[in-house]
C-alpha cells in the first residue's frame, strides 16, 4: 500500500505507488533475475589501475561493483608491487566466492618508452592505453578509474556492448554537457572528440575490435593499429596535452568518430555536472548510475555530497541491511549538504541507489 508521501524522501521513494514503481519494479527486477539464470553468459571483465595511496578507494569501487551486479565479475587489477599483498589480503576476505575472481598485475609499459609513459599525467594512469595489448585473451572490458562508484549493476553498462554498431569499438561519456564550462572546447591545443571532448574515467571496450582496427591519424596517410599509433601520438602532442592519456584518446577518436559509442552523463557523473548548477538532465530524470569523484572530492570537504556517498559505501559491510545501514543514514548526510550546488540536487544521488537496493532484495526473494 502507498505510504504518506510527506514522510522522508527515502521512505516516499521506496514505497512509491505501484503505477510509478512499487510492485512493477519488483516484478521487473524478478524477471531480469530469471532471465539471467536462463541466459548464462561469460563473466564481465572490469579493469582498474591503482598507484600511490589508492588502495582504499579501489577496494570501495570494487565493493560497489560486487554489491548490485548479477553476472560473475572478473577483476583485472593493475597495481604497484607494494600494493599487491594488501589487495590480496582484502579481496580474499570478500564473501562472494564463485561470483568474483581477480587477477593482480604489475604496472608495465613498453620497455623502450616506459619512462615517458610513467610520467604522463598521474603515475601509471596511462596504463589503461595498453590494456588491449596486455589482456590479449579478453574480448571485452570495462575500465574504470579508482574513484568510481557503481550505483546500479555493472551488468547494465556492460549491456551497451550489445548496442555497438559494426564500426564502434569503445564507449565513453562526454567530458562536459555545458560548453560554457567545457575544458576542451575552451583550452585544448589538440584535436578532441565532438563538442566538449570525452572523459575516459569510465571506458567500455570491445578489445577484439580495437586490436583488429586500423586507425586514421594525422601523422601518416597509412592507417595504424593500436600498438603502432600510441607512441607516435605521444611524440607529436606531448607538449600540447594536459590530461595525459585521456587527451590521446580524444585525438584518436577525433580522427575516428565512427568508432565511438557515447553514453549519457549519468553513467559518468562528476562534480562538473552540479557544482555550477545541475546540467546532467538524464541524472535529474533517472538518477546517477555511476558516480565519478575526480579531483579528490571523496577525501576533502569541497564536495560533501560526493564524499557522503563514498563514505556510506566504504563503511557498508556485505550482508548488511542496506535499507538501514546505507540508504537511511546516507539520506540524512546528504540533507546536510544542501548549502552546496550539488547538495541542492542530492536526490539524484540516491534515486538509482534506492532502486538498486530494491532490485537486489527482489532478486534475493526469488533466489
Amino acid at each position: 500500500r502507498c505510504k504518506n508521501l510527506s514522510v522522508s524522501f527515502w521512505n516516499s521513494y521506496w514505497m512509491l505507488p505501484s503505477d510509478v514503481c512499487g510492485m512493477n519494479c519488483f516484478w521487473e527486477a524478478a524477471f531480469r533475475y530469471d532471465y539471467m539464470k536462463t541466459h548464462p553468459s561469460e563473466k564481465m571483465h572490469l579493469a582498474v589501475v591503482a598507484c600511490g595511496e589508492r588502495l582504499e578507494e579501489t577496494v570501495t569501487m570494487l565493493r560497489s561493483a560486487i554489491m548490485f551486479s548479477i553476472k560473475p565479475l572478473q577483476f583485472h587489477i593493475f597495481a604497484e608491487d607494494r600494493l599487491h599483498e594488501s589487495f590480496k589480503d582484502i579481496l580474499d576476505d570478500f564473501p562472494y566466492e564463485g561470483k568474483v575472481n581477480y587477477t593482480l598485475y604489475p604496472i608495465t609499459f613498453p620497455t623502450e618508452s616506459a619512462a615517458e609513459w610513467k610520467k604522463l599525467f598521474k603515475p601509471c594512469a596511462s596504463q589503461r592505453l595498453f590494456l588491449p595489448l596486455i589482456l590479449k585473451n579478453v574480448d571485452s572490458l570495462l575500465y574504470v578509474d579508482t574513484d568510481i562508484l557503481f550505483l546500479r549493476p555493472v551488468d547494465d553498462i556492460w549491456s551497451f556492448l550489445g548496442k555497438f554498431n559494426s564500426t564502434q569499438i569503445a564507449a565513453m561519456a562526454p567530458e562536459h554537457e555545458e560548453p560554457r564550462i567545457g575544458w576542451y572546447n575552451r583550452f585544448a591545443r589538440h584535436p578532441y572528440y565532438g563538442v566538449t571532448g570525452i572523459n575516459s574515467g569510465v571506458m567500455l571496450m570491445n578489445m577484439t575490435r580495437i586490436r583488429r582496427k586500423y586507425f586514421k591519424n594525422d601523422m601518416t596517410p597509412v592507417r595504424l593499429q593500436w600498438g603502432e599509433i600510441l607512441m607516435p601520438l605521444l611524440k607529436k602532442y606531448k607538449l600540447n596535452i594536459t590530461w595525459g592519456d585521456q587527451d590521446l584518446l580524444n585525438i584518436i577518436f577525433f580522427h575516428n568518430p565512427e568508432s565511438l559509442y557515447v553514453f549519457p552523463c549519468q553513467w559518468n557523473y562528476r562534480p562538473d555536472h552540479c557544482i555550477y548548477g545541475s546540467n546532467c538532465k538524464e541524472a535529474e530524470e533517472e538518477g546517477i548510475f555511476i558516480l565519478h569523484g575526480n579531483r579528490g572530492v571523496y577525501h576533502d570537504d569541497k564536495q560533501p555530497t560526493f564524499r557522503a556517498v563514498y563514505e556510506a559505501i566504504k563503511n557498508c559491510s556485505f550482508g548488511d541491511d542496506l535499507v538501514h545501514s546505507l540508504l537511511q543514514p546516507l539520506e540524512l548526510e546528504l540533507q546536510k549538504t544542501m548549502h552546496t550546488y550539488c547538495g541542492r540536487v542530492y536526490k539524484v544521488f540516491v534515486k538509482q541507489l534506492t532502486k538498486s537496493v530494491r532490485d537486489l532484495y527482489a532478486r534475493r526473494s526469488k533466489g
